[in-house]
């Protein structure tokens, strides 16, 4: 690799062994996928707050110091870890102090992740704690170069900011925060950022359910390529993209989509493919049932004891029409509702008075993390009813039970009455 003057004393020590661990990782991971450079930086997403058994042994080894080095920079030794050098935020971890006594979550994890936060926030690591940190304050430009994690919120960044980042893991975040440096390959690279597939939509693309059904379609069809999907649908918002984009990353390893003349990149259908369209392939009301079938042909019993709202964390706009469906309901005694959420949107609900409409209920509104992440459920959970295809197609494997995925109203309905009663529509 060509490295700069700068690079060069950053992996020969200059700023400490932190950084020069964190360099010759850089370096040796740019080798590994052919990159001939390192890239500016000014936005990491990264995890290193969240608890499990393998950190909490180092942490008792050699604190956190030591947990960051061998986790985040693939080093052994205990070498002190400095602040940050560039904008770095916490992603998605394990449940906070207020889920004690609401979520079956091991209070040590709880404490061990309150240390972690401390020591990390001291270090200039924004505690955001969600999938969607552009809901909540991290929202990069169109064409700055991130080094993100977590699937949904790297495509997001791509496709609907029209900014540049791969799908990091842990140790290249980890070594990006301290350097301000990252392997500029894949989609940091203009040429590499143009649309391999066509879907042309004809029909049955009509809502928040169909935009992930669609985009669980589209990662199917193209793995992990970038689709351009064109045709008879209205003007996604937010929510819809946020959807779209998690179903697509789940159902395959999509991390760039176009829509033209919504997505940044893709004014035209030319523009996305560089003046070379493929044949398209067709999405209809056939496709549609398909996905359906697909998306829930893990549900057998039809009792429901655990409903899941909000995967990407919820938006507050979701948020509000959770609670206006919950509104004057009251949720069956076999049944629980989690909806998941940033904390700082959390704070806006509490405010707007949407938590008090869900908790009298009986459902919870809990942020920070998610079952998938945390790998936690209520106990005695069998069967669990989701609007989000993410979910529905990775919590069966994760948690060992049945999955049946619908709309808002339909998973309301099951928390509601205890038995799923979906269908398409």
């Amino acid at each position: 690799m060509i490295l700069t003057d700068d690079e060069k004393a950053m992996r020969d020590g200059a700023d400490g062994p932190a950084v020069a661990a964190a360099m010759d990782l850089l370096i040796r991971y740019g080798e590994a996928l052919g990159a001939e450079k390192l890239c500016d930086t000014r936005n990491v997403a990264g995890t290193s707050t969240q608890p499990s058994p393998v950190k909490a042994k180092l942490v008792a080894e050699g604190g956190w110091n030591k947990a960051f080095a061998v986790l985040n920079l693939d080093c052994d030794d205990a070498v002190e870890i400095p602040d940050m050098r560039v904008p770095t935020c916490q992603l998605q971890q394990g449940f906070g102090p207020d889920s004690l006594g609401v979520v079956p979550y091991p209070k040590e994890f709880v404490e061990l992740q309150s240390d972690a936060e401390a020591f990390y926030g001291r270090r200039g690591v924004n505690i955001l704690a969600t999938c969607t940190p552009y809901q909540v304050g991290n929202l990069p430009v169109r064409g700055e170069h991130c080094a993100w994690m977590e699937s949904s919120a790297v495509v997001y960044a791509n496709s609907v900011l029209g900014a540049r980042t791969n799908c990091e893991g842990g140790t290249s975040t980890g070594a990006a925060s301290l350097t301000g440096k990252i392997p500029c390959w894949g989609n940091h690279l203009p040429e590499n950022r143009f649309g391999t597939h066509l879907v042309e939509v004809d029909a049955g693309v009509r809502d928040f359910m169909d935009w992930g059904m669609l985009g669980y379609f589209a990662g199917g069809l193209v793995q992990d390529e970038r689709p351009v999907v064109t045709g008879a649908f209205p003007r996604p918002d937010l929510v819809e993209l946020k959807h779209f984009g998690a179903a697509a990353a789940s159902s395959g390893g999509v991390e760039l989509y176009h829509l033209p003349g919504i997505t940044p990149e893709a004014p035209t259908v030319e523009a996305a493919f560089r003046g070379r369209a493929p044949s398209a392939v067709h999405y209809g009301l056939r496709e549609r049932r398909a996905v359906y079938d697909t998306l829930n042909d893990q549900g057998r019993s039809t009792d429901v004891d655990f409903v899941l709202l909000g995967c990407p964390h919820a938006s507050i706009d979701q948020i509000r029409a959770a609670a206006r469906a919950l509104d004057g309901k009251r949720l069956h005694s076999g049944t629980q509702l989690w909806i998941m959420a940033p904390r700082a949107l959390k704070a806006v609900a509490d405010r707007s008075g949407y938590t008090a409409v869900i908790e009298a209920a009986g459902g919870r509104l809990l942020a920070d993390s998610c079952p998938a992440m945390s790998r936690v459920a209520p106990p005695g959970t069998r069967v669990f009813a989701t609007d989000s295809a993410k979910q529905a197609h990775y919590l069966p494997a994760i948690l060992g039970i049945e999955a049946w995925f619908g709309s808002l109203e339909d998973c309301v309905d099951a928390a509601v009455t205890g038995r799923w009663r979906g269908d398409l529509r």
